[in-house]
C-alpha cells in the first residue's frame, strides 16, 4: 500500500510543480514539437533520392585460380555499378572468361604439359611456340576481335543492355583489328 501512496504524492507534486512553473511547462511541450516540424518541413523540402539497386561485374577470389583472379582486377578495374543483373552473377560461375582464347591457350598448354605422357611433350611444346611466333610475325593476317570470342558469347550483350551502347558502336567494335605484335 505504501507503493500507491509514494506514487499519488510523487504526481501531486509534480502536477503542483508544474502548475506553479508555467512558462518551462510551454517550453517543455513546445521545443519537441518545434524539433519535430523543422524535421518535417526539411524532408518536404529536400524528397528523398532514389538509388538504383547495384549489380557488380565478378570478380573471381584468389582460390580461383590465378588466371580468372588476374582477368577478374584487369576487366573490372573500374568497378561499374549496372541496373540489372551481370552474366556472371549466376552460382558456381566464377568468372565470365572461361572460354575466352587466353584461357583455351592456358588450358592447352596445362593439358600439353601436365597430361602428356608420352616422350613427344616437349617436340610439341617446340610445334606450338614455332606455330605462336609464325602467327604473332605474319602482318598479313586479317584478325578481328570478333574472332577471340567463342559463339553465343555474352561480351556484346553485356555492351548492348547493361552499358546501353547502340548496336552499331558494339558492331565496330567486334569488328575492330588486333595486332598480335602488340598485344
Amino acid at each position: 500500500m505504501a507503493f500507491w501512496t509514494q506514487l499519488g504524492l510523487l504526481l501531486w507534486k509534480n502536477f503542483t510543480y508544474r502548475r506553479r512553473q508555467t512558462f518551462q511547462l510551454l517550453i517543455e511541450v513546445a521545443w519537441p514539437l518545434f524539433i519535430f516540424f523543422i524535421l518535417i518541413s526539411v524532408r518536404l523540402s529536400y524528397p528523398p533520392y532514389e538509388q538504383h539497386e547495384c549489380h557488380f561485374p565478378n570478380k573471381a577470389m584468389p582460390s580461383a585460380g590465378t588466371l580468372p583472379w588476374i582477368q577478374g582486377i584487369i576487366c573490372n578495374a573500374n568497378n561499374p555499378c549496372f541496373r540489372y543483373p551481370t552474366p556472371g552473377e549466376s552460382p558456381g560461375i566464377v568468372g565470365n572468361f572461361n572460354a575466352s582464347i587466353v584461357s583455351r591457350l592456358f588450358s592447352d598448354a596445362r593439358r600439353l604439359l601436365l597430361y602428356s605422357q608420352q616422350d613427344t611433350s616437349i617436340k610439341d611444346v617446340q610445334k606450338v611456340l614455332g606455330k605462336l611466333r609464325k602467327l604473332g610475325n605474319s602482318s598479313g593476317l586479317d584478325l578481328k576481335f570478333r574472332d577471340f570470342l567463342i559463339d553465343n558469347e555474352t561480351f556484346s550483350d553485356f555492351l548492348r543492355h547493361n552499358v546501353s551502347m547502340p548496336s552499331s558502336a558494339v558492331e565496330e567494335l567486334l569488328d575492330t583489328g588486333v595486332n598480335l605484335q602488340q598485344v
